[in-house]
């Protein structure tokens, strides 16, 4: 497991409540969910900086990730979180396919570096015990086509900064002292 995975892994491990099998460090926390979006931004302002990105050849599938905040605060946590899971699963599978089309280096590196970060959210989300049983796959998320990887940032930064530090902040009404 890479370093950054290992110590993203590790922080929210370290803050599990005994008792409860949630993640309770970007929840408690409020500075964690806000360097996540720090990092989010600066991914996206480093992609942007790269010379001559070319678009990509074959469009990947992004999710739509915007919401509607009345709707967002009349869903169960469980609704929100399996809606983020989905979200995340369609924007790994853009980053992969992203991937194998991007060649230059510096869009390239950009792209293992969204894989991480999004594949880490990903995986903690799906693995932490939750009221309703993991998580399994089979949604179909709203979703759009795009053919520039500047818009694969965008969308991992919207969601973070977006459902996700709002399904945070939610949850720490609930599960913080």
């Amino acid at each position: 497991m890479e370093l950054n995975r290992l110590l993203l892994l590790t922080s929210f491990l370290l803050h599990v409540k005994e008792g409860h099998a949630r993640p309770m460090g970007p929840i408690c926390d409020n500075r964690l969910i806000q360097k996540y979006i720090g990092e989010a931004k600066d991914m996206e302002k480093r992609v942007s900086e790269c010379q001559a990105l070319p678009a990509l050849s074959c469009p990947v599938v992004l999710p739509l990730v915007d919401f509607n905040m009345r709707q967002w605060k009349n869903k169960s946590d469980e609704i929100k979180r399996r809606e983020i899971l989905c979200n995340l699963v369609l924007l790994v599978g853009a980053v992969t396919e992203a991937q194998g089309q991007v060649s230059q280096e510096c869009g390239a590196g950009q792209l293992s570096q969204l894989y991480r970060h999004a594949s880490s959210f990903l995986l903690l989300l799906q693995t932490f015990g939750w009221e309703e049983g993991p998580w399994e796959p089979g949604c179909s998320p709203r979703s759009i086509e795009q053919t520039h990887v500047t818009e694969i940032f965008l969308t991992y930064r919207q969601l973070v900064q977006g459902k996700l530090r709002f399904f945070f902040h939610n949850l720490a009404k609930d599960s913080c002292d």
